[in-house]
């Protein structure tokens, strides 16, 4: 088994509240710096830097998981992530089906910019990508399950945008591949509060929307390689495969 260091987290440019140096290339320069070997793009309730931050990536060494960071009808964030761009196109269909027409005020969240190689602007998102979707949580798990994408719980200890902060504990049952703790909780202290998840694995990410944040959340994956399917066995614990949450510097 071979060990690789994921930060599974990582907004752009595009996101509501990013930094304009969260571009695609410096994102990928500041990773490679950083010694990330896998990235999770996740822009809010878009797919559309994934692509070409993959590429980017791919002359550093980096593998890239694209998807998103959705956020549910009773505003909680998941992550979700598919295994290829012809899937990753059919959920940001979805995503701009379900998402509702509110105008994006750049004076308040910044402007929603899609950015090329050259990080040259070729589209400025309208809407307010922050705003949560016409699907419920399990609507939203469903779908991406649908599509055989990762779907993850965000943040599940903080305070706003959480399962714990809109429902109030996290749902007996729920289908998620792994829940996310920020770097401010552990799974540990999720535990103690909420029993039944005990069988979960775990996972930490940075949740970057500045580059300094860039991978101050770290899961360490023991798989054979790099590949959508590997990383689908990690979080399951199949065929000696694992994860473990890197202990943050302090």
């Amino acid at each position: 088994m071979n060990s690789f260091r994921a930060d599974m987290h990582v907004h752009t440019v595009l996101s509501p509240c990013g930094d304009l140096e969260m571009s695609p290339a410096a994102i990928v320069e500041t990773a490679a710096r950083r010694g990330i070997d896998i990235l999770g793009i996740a822009d809010h309730n878009s797919t559309k830097h994934g692509p070409l931050i993959s590429k980017l990536a791919r002359n550093k060494g980096i593998f890239v998981l694209c998807g998103a960071e959705v956020t549910t009808r009773e505003e909680a964030h998941c992550l979700a992530f598919f295994e290829n761009f012809e899937i990753l196109a059919a959920f940001q269909q979805y995503l701009d089906r379900q998402l509702p027409f509110i105008n994006n005020n750049p004076q308040y969240v910044g402007y929603q910019v899609v950015l090329d190689e050259q990080e040259m602007i070729v589209e400025e998102e309208e809407r307010l990508l922050i705003s949560g979707l016409d699907q419920s949580l399990d609507q939203v798990e469903e779908e991406v399950h649908r599509l055989g994408g990762l779907f993850i719980p965000a943040h599940i200890d903080r305070p706003r945008y959480s399962l714990t902060s809109q429902l109030g504990f996290v749902p007996p049952g729920i289908k998620a591949d792994a829940l996310e703790v920020s770097r401010h909780s552990s799974p540990e202290e999720m535990i103690r509060q909420f029993p039944w998840i005990a069988s979960y694995t775990f996972i930490r990410s940075s949740d970057a929307h500045h580059p300094d944040q860039l991978g101050t959340g770290i899961t360490v994956f023991e798989m054979e390689n790099r590949s959508f399917g590997e990383i689908r066995k990690a979080l399951h614990g199949e065929e000696k495969r694992s994860t473990r949450i890197e202990k943050p510097e302090i």
